[in-house]
């Protein structure tokens, strides 16, 4: 497919230098991955210059340079420069006009916030299927494509692959697309000039602080998702003082919102919840509406997941029984709360989650002890070259757990020994409640050996990943599967 400059650019405040019949045959951001015929946009990132790259673009085949300022060029006397005042920006434009802005196509629902976001991304599309829509997904475990799995590398894509994402999706004919927004994306416009239908909030705590520098920015990079710029039905989650916040702009705003919490203030929000290890029970109030229904999933977090889900769906004209029936096949999604079943498991029960933040690990301990007759032991560590001042966090938050063994989770460039180190400095209470485990899976094997019949453990941290970033390297690492081994050697052999 190609189109020309003037086409590409269209309704993009430029100035184009040169041919504005060039054709341009695909787009790029990175010089290694330019080829023949491609429009290079010059984007400023949070390392490296783009616009320091564009020669070498223009030796790789570049046909087009689009940059925030002239650049210097060697060897460009038949060259198309683009000048824009934000290359980002420019870049999402003018992919989704590459495209032919396929997120029109299908209804669109985009959720942020720290926690809950691919449980719910996977819940509207367990939702929407059930009403019979075609379905896509794309979030932090991956990208599906009516039911076909993709890998992805961001939560977020940048707008050029999210673009022909979104192509891929229009193409195989889908009805409706759940995707997590993540704050960086916000922040850095990858989804900027697209439509969405519904834009749906779960909470804000701690996380990303490395990035955004302080909680306001973070949420004024989460808010965007909710203001003119993305017009949209809204679905807000008010257990929070954030949430709350969202929705007084959205309804100073005139835009139509649907609450949920556990506050009887929002239109959805629950009348009573049992939970079980396998399952919850329970009965919602849907603006002044009830059901009541059993969902296989578990824990307090899950019944906020569900209620955003459920609003979710109401805004996009599904009927609340058809919303219910879904949820009760509702399914699991890997690497959340997901209980490791082994041959042999000497009566402790292993639950995964991805839980990294210090709200998110709370909330886990706290489901994993409602739901375990025993003690509750935590496996966890805190990434490297990420928020650093959550660490020791995170070490005061696992004492909510009766033993925690602090392990090491994604060092990348950092020490793993340092990491830890800055999260016992938060562990001054717990004097013989924990131990030190650097090997991951030597901290598993740990927890395992300490755990009695009917106590439960949590390994955190990871959840999906089947990964570990450690210096330059990564490494294989599920732990799923180390869980499951790990519990077969424990007890297989008795």
């Amino acid at each position: 497919m190609g189109m020309t400059c003037r086409e590409l650019f269209e309704g993009i405040d430029c100035t184009i230098i040169g041919n504005d019949s060039e054709v341009v045959e695909g787009l790029s951001y990175s010089s290694n991955t330019v080829s023949s015929g491609d429009a290079f946009f010059c984007i400023v990132g949070l390392r490296v210059d783009g616009h320091s790259f564009a020669q070498d673009a223009i030796n790789h085949g570049a046909r087009v340079i689009v940059a925030e300022r002239k650049v210097y060029l060697a060897d460009a006397t038949d060259v198309v420069e683009v000048i824009v005042s934000d290359s980002r920006k420019a870049m999402a434009q003018a992919a989704a006009n590459f495209y032919g802005h396929p997120a029109n196509a299908f209804d669109l629902v985009g959720i942020t916030g720290t926690n809950g976001k691919t449980t719910t991304t996977y819940l509207v599309e367990h939702i929407a299927h059930t009403a019979l829509a075609r379905t896509g997904v794309i979030g932090t475990v991956g990208v599906r494509i009516d039911k076909r799995f993709e890998h992805a590398e961001r939560t977020t894509p940048e707008s050029c692959d999210l673009q022909a994402l979104f192509a891929k999706m229009r193409d195989a004919k889908c009805d409706t697309v759940a995707m997590e927004v993540s704050s960086h994306a916000l922040d850095l416009k990858r989804v900027w000039g697209t439509r969405f239908a519904v834009t749906a909030f779960s909470n804000l705590t701690q996380d990303h602080l490395d990035y955004h520098k302080t909680f306001e920015a973070y949420f004024e990079a989460k808010a965007l998702l909710f203001s003119s710029d993305y017009p949209a039905k809204r679905v807000i989650c008010i257990d929070d003082a954030w949430g709350q916040e969202l929705l007084r702009r959205c309804a100073a705003a005139g835009d139509e919102v649907i609450s949920t919490g556990f506050d009887e203030k929002a239109l959805i929000h629950p009348v009573s919840v049992t939970y079980a290890t396998t399952h919850t029970d329970i009965e919602l109030d849907v603006r002044g509406n009830r059901y009541a229904f059993t969902y296989p999933l578990v824990g307090r977090f899950n019944v906020s997941n569900v209620m955003l889900a459920f609003g979710i769906g109401l805004e996009l004209g599904i009927p609340a029984n058809t919303i219910v029936d879904a949820l009760k096949s509702a399914p699991q999604v890997p690497g959340r709360l997901q209980r490791i079943s082994a041959q042999h498991d000497g009566g402790v029960s292993v639950f995964v989650d991805y839980a990294h933040t210090p709200d998110a690990l709370e909330k886990a301990i706290s489901a994993v002890k409602n739901l375990s007759s025993g003690r509750t032991i935590v496996v966890f560590g805190c990434g490297g070259d990420r928020d650093a001042t959550k660490r020791p966090i995170m070490g005061r938050t696992s004492l909510a757990a009766d033993y925690a063994v602090v392990t090491s989770d994604n060092p990348r460039t950092e020490d793993p020994n340092a990491i830890i180190d800055a999260i016992v400095a938060g562990m001054g209470e717990g004097e013989g409640r924990f131990c030190v485990e650097p090997d991951r899976r030597s901290a598993i094997a740990r927890a395992i050996a300490e755990a009695n019949s009917g106590d439960s453990i949590l390994v955190a941290g990871k959840g999906h990943e089947d990964y570990q970033l450690v210096g330059g390297k990564t490494l294989h690492f599920s732990d799923a599967e180390v869980v499951a081994e790990e519990l077969e050697r424990a007890f297989g052999q008795k």
